[in-house]
C-alpha cells in the first residue's frame, strides 16, 4: 500500500540531510534528483522527501523557514521494528537525542497503548519522534 502522507523537509544542505537520514538512520533513497537537490526516503514504509532550499522548486512567499531550527510546531513520527539500532548510530555518529528514551502510555478511550520513543532532531532541527509499539492494555482508573 502506498504512504498516504509524505513530508516534505525544505533543508540547507541536502547531501548532509542525505548521510544523516542514510547513512545515519538507515534510510533507504528510493530515487533523487542531484540537480534539484532533493531525494525521496523510505524507512520501513515511512518515506519522506528533502529538498535543497533555492534549488529546483522552492515554495517561498512566507513558507520557507529562514533560520534554525526549521519545522517549529511539527515533529514527524515514525514507527520503526525496535529503536534500539537508532539510538546506537545516533550515538555513534555523536548526535544528542532532543528526548531521550522514553516508554511512554497514550489514551485511546478506555484503553492505553505504548511506546518506547524518542526525539532527534535533523541537521536543520526537525524533530523526528521514533517509537516501537509495546502493545495496549485496559486503562486501570476509569474517566471520570
Amino acid at each position: 500500500m502506498p504512504c498516504l502522507v509524505v513530508p516534505e523537509f525544505a533543508v540547507s544542505d541536502w547531501l548532509k540531510s542525505r548521510e544523516f537520514y542514510c547513512d545515519v538512520l538507515g534510510f533507504t533513497c528510493l530515487y533523487e534528483r542531484p540537480e534539484e537537490g532533493f531525494c525521496y526516503l523510505s524507512l520501513n514504509g515511512a518515506e519522506l522527501m528533502i529538498d535543497q532550499i533555492g534549488t529546483g522548486r522552492t515554495f517561498d512567499d512566507g513558507h520557507l523557514p529562514t533560520k534554525y531550527p526549521f519545522g517549529k510546531g511539527l515533529n514527524v513520527q515514525i514507527e520503526v521494528e525496535e529503536i534500539a539500532p537508532l539510538t546506537k548510530a545516533l550515538a555513534a555518529a555523536e548526535m544528542p537525542l532532543y528526548l531521550e528514551v522514553e516508554d511512554k502510555w497514550y489514551r485511546k478511550d478506555d484503553y492505553e497503548v505504548g511506546n518506547r520513543q524518542f526525539v532527534v532532531a535533523d541537521p536543520d532541527g526537525y524533530l523526528l519522534r521514533f517509537f516501537q509499539p509495546l502493545g495496549g492494555k485496559v486503562r486501570k482508573v476509569p474517566l471520570t
